[in-house]
């Protein structure tokens, strides 16, 4: 199933997001509904939480008194940690208990308030944040909860800033106007992301592009790229292996299509084959066929590699998997590294992609069409390594 992790901050609308993509057809689990079951009156976490603190966070009639619970542990780092390890392996229990019983073609919207500050990001396949002004949250607080402007303050300012919450966001949902511009934007990311991806997910068909449109140079690459290295280091997990950002979204100021070049370094072909699975469930699924690099000086074999894409619509990635210390492997990180360093290289690049682009704009012609360029590229690379002392 497609996995989404909902978040925003306080009176964000947050809630509201969560609604619509309920009515869309989404299976929507609640992180504060189930943190409040896992403590609900006669569970063994009330038992604990009451052993922990006393029974001063109890109300009259024997219920979690949230408030002064909150009270305590607000300022208290240590409290606060000993109420997360009494609380959050039984949200996490429960929560995957509610997503093994759900179709297994559902796209499940997992709301979690404070997905960013525990580190859930990778876990999901997709992170969709709701962001909103301050003023406008502010007001909001007022108007819908009662919340004076000081405490609305501080509750804002004990959550993660915009700009963290902006950088784990797949899909970034303002809601700055009012609820009929937020359902148009939630019904857009439904209809044109969240199906559509959850149906390339469950058939393991990536997101191929046929042609070929530069991009001029997106700074938001590199985040990008790395929201998409912790997800697979995630699904690949206790290993860590190596992950690089590669191609031209990794050299910085150079038009490129948008799609981003990642290599994942394995310790053979046949540990390529045995992660392909795990790499299909997280998103990135095979693509079918044989694949190779032209091998650089021509002639020397072709460097065979296995070529993974993503189930993503609105984010295609080439994500190609190579032995560690192979020559298709060595090559990618040296072009990379070496354009980065030489200006002059990278320019007469741009110039090559953007001739190539409007001669030959489907995306087969347009890679052959580069060959002999980066068989030259390949003598200047490897002259600038040996005189650098570069290592991959």
């Amino acid at each position: 199933m497609l996995r989404v992790g909902l978040t925003g901050g306080i009176g964000s609308g947050k809630s509201a997001v969560a609604r619509r993509l309920r009515d869309s057809g989404a299976v929507v689990i609640d992180a504060d509904q189930v943190a409040r079951e896992v403590v609900a009156p006669g569970t063994p976490g009330l038992a604990e939480v009451v052993a922990a603190f006393s029974d001063r966070v109890l109300t009259p009639q024997g219920a979690l008194d949230r408030a002064a619970l909150g009270a305590l542990v607000f300022a208290d780092e240590q409290g606060r940690r000993r109420l997360e390890a009494i609380t959050h392996p039984r949200v996490r229990s429960r929560t995957a208990e509610l997503m093994a019983a759900t179709p297994p073609d559902a796209v499940v919207v997992n709301d979690v308030p404070l997905l960013v500050e525990v580190g859930l990001a990778p876990t999901y396949h997709l992170v969709v944040v709701v962001q909103t002004a301050v003023p406008i949250r502010l007001a909001r607080l007022s108007q819908d909860r009662g919340m004076d402007r000081a405490e609305a303050e501080r509750r804002i300012a004990a959550q993660t800033d915009d700009d963290r919450r902006r950088a784990a966001a797949d899909v970034l949902v303002t809601n700055d106007g009012t609820l009929d511009e937020l359902h148009a934007q939630v019904d857009a990311v439904w209809r044109e992301r969240l199906l559509p991806y959850e149906e390339n997910l469950r058939h393991r068909r990536p997101v191929r592009t046929r042609r070929v449109v530069l991009s001029e140079p997106d700074p938001t690459w590199p985040q990008q790229y790395a929201r998409l290295a912790a997800r697979l280091r995630h699904a690949l997990a206790p290993a860590d292996p190596r992950i690089d950002h590669i191609g031209s979204t990794a050299v910085p100021g150079l038009a490129a299509k948008d799609v981003i070049d990642i290599q994942l370094t394995v310790s053979s072909l046949t540990e390529a084959d045995e992660v392909a699975d795990r790499l299909a469930d997280a998103g990135f699924p095979r693509v079918p066929g044989e694949w190779w690099d032209n091998p650089r000086p021509a002639g020397s074999g072709r460097w065979e590699k296995r070529l993974h894409g993503s189930a993503d619509p609105g984010r295609p990635v080439h994500l190609h998997v190579r032995p560690a210390g192979s020559p298709g492997w060595r090559y990618a990180l040296l072009m990379r590294d070496h354009l980065r360093a030489d200006p002059d290289q990278r320019a007469a690049y741009l110039m090559l992609k953007r001739e190539l682009a409007a001669t030959a704009p489907d995306s087969g012609a347009y890679a052959t069409a580069k060959d002999p360029w980066f068989d030259e590229e390949h003598l200047r690379a490897e002259q600038w390594a040996d005189q650098t002392g570069w290592r991959p």
